[in-house]
């Protein structure tokens, strides 16, 4: 391996050397603060390690990894979100009835396979990457375990998360056996000619399809995406709110990116099985994500089931990528994908914010009035919640416009209706959360929908929120200032994405 090789690989060597460097950190002596800052320093060496790995141009490292423009963008957006979590994390965790330092330990591990996954060029090392950002993710979800006030069911979730997961790595693998039986490769690339061989002399193609929708499902699972949607909503009301945040954003960019590099470079797209497949798991995302997000009075569960509506607005772009509009469908999927990671972060940090580990407040009840309450959080909570719903003037709105462009190009109209559909459901229940925070604290609702107390005291604000503060401010400007002038972002998409391959 050459020295511009090992460059190459900086973001992910130093992201490693962090999670070395925490656990022996633990292991002399336990700080909860040396802890967070440790990982958050490491993390954020590793976002300015880029400035140094971006000249050095687009290079195969072995066989397994491509570093590319393509996987130096989602390695930003997976650190940046990474950063963010844990500086969040550090006031929700302060007060556990149990040791804090290995959550930051898990953090690391967890952005370390997401890293993995983002230059996956290979079945081997997208299947490692998976792997180690799903088992961190068990430990983190059931991390608050042992608190003598757990609100939630932090076990059952992880329990949940296991065995379902397991179930689709089973999934996943299958399919890359049979993939590997009938094309002798395990490379993405290779896929593609063989296919194309295989769908020519006619033989086996139908075997070829079934390997195909196997790693689909698999890929899907880790998506949310209808009808493999199953395990969300439990799994985000019962892990603890940090986790539930790295899981919302970090998870799902990683295996969108590895989707997206598997799709645009094979030539599954072109079996019209596997288009119908995925258009239908689209359709069925965004409806009966919306559909059963109306009734939500956890917004915990409220946002889940709006993320499995979102990842289906994804995939009308995904759905493009391998079209005559690749380039098109490829900018819209990286343009939604950093927008769904801004609102996310800047959903779910409100609400960290505002809990603590002892108390999430996750019931739409505890935001009765924040308004008059708390302004600034109550403004930021408001924009992100309209740009989610795909208000004008905030990168939510440019996405939702940049995906219908890319499907009109595509002509996909079924699932353009249908998104116009799922949006039109979403406006209400988003808007209603604005609008109990608008309500006067002490009101008393005749539905009992907001039953958890109407004057629950906010937590004081102390020196150790001023960083999760600011990490609002910044997500807030990540959110106004691409969606009033989205056209230094999208110019850079349409160079990251012109190489993708």
């Amino acid at each position: 391996m050459t020295a511009d090789q090992l460059l190459l690989l900086l973001p992910i060597i130093l992201v490693a050397m962090t999670t070395v460097i925490t656990m022996l950190s633990i292991c002399i002596r336990r700080s909860h603060v040396a802890s967070c800052l440790i990982t958050a320093l490491g993390l954020l060496l590793a976002l300015l390690s880029l400035i140094i790995v971006h000249p050095l141009g687009a290079q195969e490292v072995t066989p397994l990894l491509l570093v590319d423009d393509f996987k130096l963008f989602f390695t930003a957006l997976i650190l940046a979100a990474a950063l963010a979590v844990t500086l969040l994390s550090y006031p929700y965790m302060v007060n556990l009835e149990d040791h804090q330092d290995e959550f930051y330990l898990l953090i690391g591990i967890a952005t370390l396979g997401g890293l993995v996954m983002a230059g996956s060029a290979h079945f081997i090392t997208a299947f490692v990457g998976i792997e180690i950002l799903s088992v961190a993710l068990y430990g983190m979800i059931a991390y608050p375990l042992h608190r003598s006030l757990a609100a939630q069911y932090p076990m059952e979730a992880s329990i949940k998360y296991l065995v379902l997961s397991a179930m689709s790595s089973a999934f996943f693998l299958f399919g890359v056996a049979l993939l590997y039986a009938q094309t002798g490769t395990l490379h993405f690339q290779d896929i593609s000619p063989e296919f194309g061989q295989i769908e020519a002399e006619g033989a086996g193609a139908a075997y070829f399809v079934l390997a195909a929708l196997m790693v689909m499902a698999g890929f899907a699972f880790k998506l949310s995406l209808a009808p493999f949607h199953i395990w969300t909503p439990d799994v985000y009301e019962g892990a603890p709110l940090p986790a539930t945040t790295f899981l919302a954003t970090v998870g799902k960019v990683a295996m969108a990116a590895l989707l997206m590099r598997f799709m645009s470079v094979s030539r599954l797209m072109d079996s019209d099985a596997i288009m119908t497949a995925l258009m239908v798991i689209s359709a069925l995302s965004i409806l009966v994500g919306n559909l059963l997000a109306l009734r939500q009075t956890n917004l915990k569960r409220l946002l889940s089931y709006s993320s499995i509506a979102h990842m289906g607005y994804l995939m009308i772009a995904m759905l493009v990528v391998d079209t005559g509009a690749q380039s098109m469908g490829a900018e819209a999927t990286g343009f939604y994908l950093t927008a769904y990671v801004v609102m996310t972060l800047g959903a779910f940090g409100v609400m960290i914010v505002l809990s603590g580990c002892a108390h999430e407040r996750d019931h739409i009840g505890h935001y009765k009035g924040l308004f008059w309450r708390s302004p600034w959080l109550a403004l930021v909570f408001t924009a992100m919640l309209l740009s989610l719903a795909g208000i004008p003037l905030t990168i939510g709105f440019i996405g939702k416009f940049y995906v219908f462009a890319a499907g009109v190009e595509g002509m996909q109209w079924i699932l353009l209706a249908t998104m116009v559909v799922g949006s039109a459901i979403g406006l209400f229940y988003y808007l209603r959360v604005v609008y109990v925070m608008l309500l006067p604290a002490d009101t008393v609702d005749s539905d009992h929908s907001l039953t958890p107390t109407d004057l629950d005291p906010l937590p004081e604000i102390g020196l150790r929120d001023v960083l999760p503060h600011a990490v609002l401010l910044l997500l807030l400007a990540a959110l106004l200032i691409p969606g009033v002038i989205p056209g230094g972002l999208m110019e850079l998409l349409r160079s990251v994405m012109a190489g993708l391959s």
